[in-house]
């Protein structure tokens, strides 16, 4: 799929998620957070069924708002240590997705918005390097807003963090994903299931604000 027909469609479908909260505006200075949307998560017989199809568009469409508008855009690349990840540097799995390729220095060169590479080998983006936490704090930012993948592992982990750390935490529900999952006892999750489950942790754990994508983009512009 193409770039432009990736915002296009995000800006322009129904949103298939009822609103978690509303917001009625984004800080002018908020950081965007991308989070792991590498190439080998689309590796689905390693992974699993995954939920949300739609979540790259409105990835991709939150990515040019907040370069359109000068904001500060993070990317945050998993560097797995576990033998057999797609995501093991020098994988094709570890790179970006193309979308993700092709917008990022785009900020930067343009004039936009400060723009960060962030690579971490565990959950948490703020355990990656450079420190994402005192690079927000030297860039003045205070709320940031999450997208990415998985939902219920590095998003989740990262939003958690954030907010204990005093981030004003915003997540874009539909524009993560994850996969099901086989925990304890044999329990079977769907994706969906750890999306939401997810979801109702964050928001109403008071961790982050869990929003749409049409919500944020709303009240960025």
């Amino acid at each position: 799929m193409e770039s432009t027909q990736i915002t296009e469609n995000a800006l322009n479908s129904e949103n298939s998620v009822t609103a978690g909260s509303s917001v009625s505006a984004v800080a002018a200075d908020a950081a965007l957070v991308v989070v792991d949307v590498q190439k080998g998560f689309e590796d689905l017989g390693f992974w699993g069924p995954r939920n949300n199809p739609g979540a790259d568009g409105n990835i991709a469409a939150l990515i040019d708002v907040w370069q359109e508008t000068g904001r500060p855009v993070v990317f945050v690349r998993h560097d797995s240590s576990k033998p057999g990840s797609p995501l093991r540097p020098g994988q094709e799995g570890n790179d970006f997705k193309e979308y993700v390729a092709e917008r990022r220095g785009k900020g930067t060169a343009g004039g936009g918005g400060a723009e960060l590479l962030v690579t971490k080998s565990v959950n948490s983006a703020f355990l990656g390097a450079p420190d994402l936490g005192a690079w927000l704090t030297g860039q003045g930012v205070g709320q940031i807003v999450l997208a990415g993948i998985q939902t219920n592992m590095c998003v989740e982990t990262t939003a958690r963090m954030g907010g204990n750390l005093g981030y004003d935490v915003l997540v874009a529900y539909d524009a993560t994903y994850t996969f099901d999952l086989v925990g304890p006892f044999g329990w079977r999750r769907g994706a969906d299931e750890l999306a939401q489950a997810s979801a109702v942790t964050l928001h109403g754990g008071g961790f982050a604000r869990v929003l749409t994508t049409r919500e944020i983009l709303a009240a960025a512009r």
